[in-house]
Formats: structure tokens, C-alpha cells, sequence
């Protein structure tokens, strides 16, 4: 029997995370305002690197803690680690203070988020605290919680626990999506819709754990698992709960047709925020749902399949084809993701070794491209903030050649083009459905990589084959922790590209759920 110490040991990567977070708290209320931002990006980025250090110390660890609720193996250690690699750079894009150029070409700092949230966009409450340098600094605890509910996510093995950890990491987010500082009233629209959707998305999620107690009388994974092994027939509930927990899953990742709050989200959100929540937030719920395939629903197999064939073709054809359409930045790289998580899940449905370490190589692999993208178009600044109307893009790469040639590289990651961690990603799924199974799986996955070739090409020719206008959108210039964030960013999508092979065996090591 494990002891207390063992298991707080076992939880040390959550439990620091957390710690951080309430001591964020704290800092809220006792630390003076102009030494808060320092603070919190202090206190949460050496909280990062702790927790890191402790998931280091973990490797090799299978184990369970908490009475059997949370268990660390492989894949629990693997996905944490690059939810906190990923984490990194995504606080340091919230703690910096972004450019505006004015129309005389001068420069001045502002935040992403706005100073007072309880305000009326353009009140004059508002353009008080604007003009008094208020700043939303509440971001990095609200931050801190998301990111300790996503490390405990895919680490549960009890659906209760599954769920508190779902509560956990999505309350905060809904709240950040409503303070960007430009397009209030887009982001205030943005943070609702996702409240309102996640809120039905937990209800099934909750449904389908009450379903799938009543059929086996356990919340438990490995319990659930043992149920349908034994009961031959009489499986209605079962398949039940499993469709209603899909569905509560399948929102969190954006698949189709769960797919719906994901571009006004993305686009309403501030750019740091969607930064985080399209990378790490991923990564957890992905890894919820290749624990609840993998350890509680095998002996379904034959039945879940096919929906999630479905689901995987439905959503990269949707995501590849509504991309083309897109004139807003964000809102291209948001259906980019929906199609994105069409190519994850054609891994998810491979299973086994080689369809878990397959989806988790993708997934650090995307996350990295993507935190990189967003962080650039962070860059994009006219007289009001930031720029994201794909016009105003036009001749950005003659202006700034480096930092288009940057995004040009991730976009190409994106697309699936060779010596790039995209590539890999995808192949590596590809082959892990392909081996099971799924070649009409991999042909629509080829399909729609080429038709999502043509719109990440399409912005690439308009950045250094269009001649830049009079409203053609300024790059600013980095800071240091955009910097920092874009050249990591880099250095992984070459780096998994051309060597990919070191993180594809490790992936393949930590493949198999305790």
C-alpha cells in the first residue's frame, strides 16, 4: 500500500502548480500594484520550472496515488511535461506588454488584456484606468489553476476526479477569453459562448460517467474495463455513457460537430490566451481521451471506432475546406486547429503503443508550431494594438522579413511539409491508423493536408509577393519574452523535423497506460 508520502511525492508536479496558483492569490491581495507583474511572472515561471523538475524526477514512475484516482506512467509524465514545456513560454506571452505604433510612428506599451474587466467597453470608466496604467494582473493565477486542472486531466484514472480536473482547467479559461484590452465587446461575445457550450459539454460529460456508474458500479477506468470484459451482452448503458462522454471530450479538443465555439473563441480571446488554450489545452484533453479509450473502453472497441472514424473525417475535411474561406488570421489558424484535430484523432483511433506515443509525439510537435504562430501574430500593431484582418498582412514579409520568414516556417509545419515537426507528426499517425486498420483514414488525412497547404501558401505569397500598402499592419519589435518564446518555438519545429527520432522513441517508451 502506497504511503502519503509516497503519493504526495507521486502528485508533486500538480501540487506545485497549485501551491503557485493560491499564492498567486495572495499576491492579488497584499502585494502593491506596481510590483504585481513582476511578481506573478516570478512566482509562475519558477513554478513551472519546478513542477518540471519534478516530473524529471518522476521518469520511469508507474504508480498510482490518491486511492487509485490518479496514476503516473508513461503517458501521465509524458503529456505533463509538455504542458508545462509549452506552459513557459505561453506565461511569459501573457506578462508582455504589447506595442501599438501611433500615427506618427511612435511607439507606446500596452497590455493584451484590459485593465478593468467589470467595465463597459469604451466607458469612461474603462479609459480611466487605461489612462492610470491599471493592469490586469489576476491572469496569471486564473493562468496557474487552468494549467494544475490540465495536468491532473489526463492523469485520472476515476471519472469523477476526470471531471473536477475538466471544471478546474476550463472555469479559469472561460474567464481570461473576456478580458482582451482591443474588441471588447468581441471577447466579452467569445468568453460567453465558451461558458455557455462548456457548460452543456460537462453536463453530458457528467451524464455519461452517471451512466456508465450505473452500468458497471464504479467511476473507476480499470473497473469500467472490467465490466464490459465480463458482461457479454447487455452493454446499452455502456455504449451510452460512452457516446455522452465522447461528446464532453470531443468539445474540449474542437472535433466536429463540437466544433462551433472554437473560431469566435480564438478570435475574440486575447492572443495570449489563445495561445494557451490552443496548445496545452489540448494536449490534456487529448490525453483524457486516450485514457478512457485506452483504459476503460477496449472491449468497445468495435463500437466506438466507427464513431470516431467519423468524427476524425468529418472534422479534418471541414476544418481543411472552411480554412480557405477565412479573412481573419486567427480565425484561419482556429479552423487550422479544428482540421488539426481531425489528424490527431486518426491516431487516437489506432490505439495501442503505437497510437499513443503516434498522438502524444503529434501533439508536443503542434503545440510548439502553434504557440510560435500565435506569437506572431502578437507582432501585428497599428495605431489601436493588435492586427489580425488577413488584408493587412499583405507585403508584412518585404517590412519584416525575419519574423514573416518565421511564421512562413511554422505555417509550412502546419501544412505537413518535410523537415518540419508537422511532417513527422503526421506521418506518425498515419502510420500508427494506417497499421490498424484506417488507410481511408490516412487518404482524407492526405486529402485534406493538401487542401490546407493552399491557404497556409496563400498567406505565405501574400506576405513577400504582395507589395505592402498604406494599411498594411506594422511588426514590432520583440521584447525578450516573445523572443525567447518564438526562437524555442523554432528551435522545435526544425529540431522534431530533422531529428526527430530521440522524442519518437521516448514517445514509444511511455506509450502504455499502467
Amino acid at each position: 500500500m502506497t504511503t502519503p508520502d509516497v503519493q504526495y511525492g507521486l502528485l508533486a508536479p500538480m501540487l506545485i502548480v497549485f501551491a503557485v496558483a493560491v499564492l498567486g492569490v495572495l499576491v492579488e491581495a497584499f502585494v502593491p500594484p506596481r510590483a504585481r507583474r513582476a511578481t506573478h511572472l516570478g512566482l509562475a515561471l519558477g513554478g513551472l520550472v519546478a513542477a518540471l523538475a519534478a516530473i524529471l524526477g518522476l521518469a520511469g514512475t508507474e504508480a498510482s496515488a490518491m486511492s487509485g484516482a490518479v496514476a503516473i506512467d508513461g503517458p501521465t509524465l509524458f503529456l505533463q511535461g509538455t504542458i508545462v514545456l509549452v506552459s513557459i513560454p505561453a506565461i511569459a506571452l501573457m506578462a508582455e506588454r504589447t506595442v501599438a505604433v501611433t500615427g506618427a510612428g511612435a511607439e507606446r506599451r500596452i497590455d493584451s488584456f484590459t485593465p478593468q474587466a467589470s467595465t463597459t467597453p469604451g466607458s469612461v470608466a474603462e479609459k480611466e484606468a487605461i489612462d492610470a496604467g491599471v493592469a490586469q494582473t489576476e491572469v496569471f493565477p486564473l493562468a496557474m489553476f487552468a494549467i494544475g486542472g490540465m495536468l491532473l486531466f489526463p492523469a485520472s484514472t476515476d471519472l469523477l476526479t476526470m471531471f473536477v480536473a475538466l471544471e478546474v482547467l476550463s472555469l479559469p479559461l472561460y474567464l481570461l477569453c473576456g478580458l482582451a484590452r482591443r474588441r471588447r465587446l468581441l471577447s466579452q461575445e467569445a468568453a460567453l459562448k465558451y461558458f455557455l457550450l462548456g457548460a452543456f459539454s460537462s453536463a453530458f460529460f457528467l451524464f455519461g460517467v452517471a451512466f456508465l456508474y450505473g452500468y458497471a458500479g464504479t467511476v473507476r477506468l480499470d473497473g469500467i474495463a472490467d465490466a464490459i470484459a465480463v458482461d457479454g451482452q447487455g452493454r446499452s448503458l455502456a455504449l451510452i455513457g460512452t457516446a455522452l462522454l465522447a461528446v464532453g471530450l470531443l468539445f474540449k479538443v474542437g472535433a466536429v460537430p463540437f466544433h462551433s465555439w472554437i473560431p469566435d473563441v480564438y478570435q475574440g480571446a486575447p492572443t495570449p490566451v489563445t495561445a494557451l488554450m490552443a496548445t496545452v489545452t489540448k494536449v490534456a484533453a487529448f490525453g483524457a481521451i486516450l485514457r478512457i479509450f485506452g483504459m476503460a473502453l477496449p472491449g468497445l472497441e468495435s463500437s466506438w471506432r466507427p464513431m470516431l472514424w467519423v468524427v476524425a473525417i468529418a472534422t479534418m475535411v471541414l476544418g481543411s475546406v472552411v480554412a480557405v474561406t477565412q479573412t481573419d488570421v486567427k480565425r484561419m489558424l482556429a479552423y487550422s486547429s479544428v482540421a488539426h484535430t481531425g489528424f490527431i484523432l486518426t491516431g487516437v483511433t489506432a490505439l495501442g503503443n503505437s497510437g499513443v506515443s503516434a498522438t502524444m509525439f503529434y501533439l508536443l510537435a503542434y503545440a510548439f508550431s502553434t504557440l510560435g504562430g500565435f506569437a506572431i501574430i502578437g507582432l501585428a500593431r497599428d495605431e489601436r494594438g493588435e492586427v489580425s484582418d488577413l488584408e493587412r498582412w499583405a507585403g508584412i514579409g518585404r517590412r519584416s522579413p525575419l519574423v514573416a520568414a518565421v511564421f512562413g516556417l511554422f505555417l509550412l509545419s502546419f501544412a505537413g511539409i518535410p523537415l518540419t515537426s508537422g511532417f513527422i507528426g503526421k506521418f506518425a499517425v498515419f502510420s500508427a491508423a494506417s497499421g490498424a486498420g484506417g488507410a481511408a483514414l490516412v487518404v482524407v488525412g492526405v486529402v485534406c493536408s493538401a487542401i490546407a497547404a493552399f491557404f497556409y501558401v496563400r498567406v505565405i505569397v501574400l506576405m513577400f509577393f504582395t507589395d505592402p500598402g498604406e494599411r498594411t499592419a506594422t511588426i514590432v519589435r520583440p521584447t525578450a519574452s516573445v523572443s525567447c518564446a518564438i526562437g524555442v518555438s523554432v528551435v522545435v519545429t526544425v529540431a522534431l523535423g530533422v531529428f526527430p527520432q530521440p522524442v519518437l522513441d521516448l514517445a514509444s517508451r511511455a506509450g502504455n497506460f499502467v
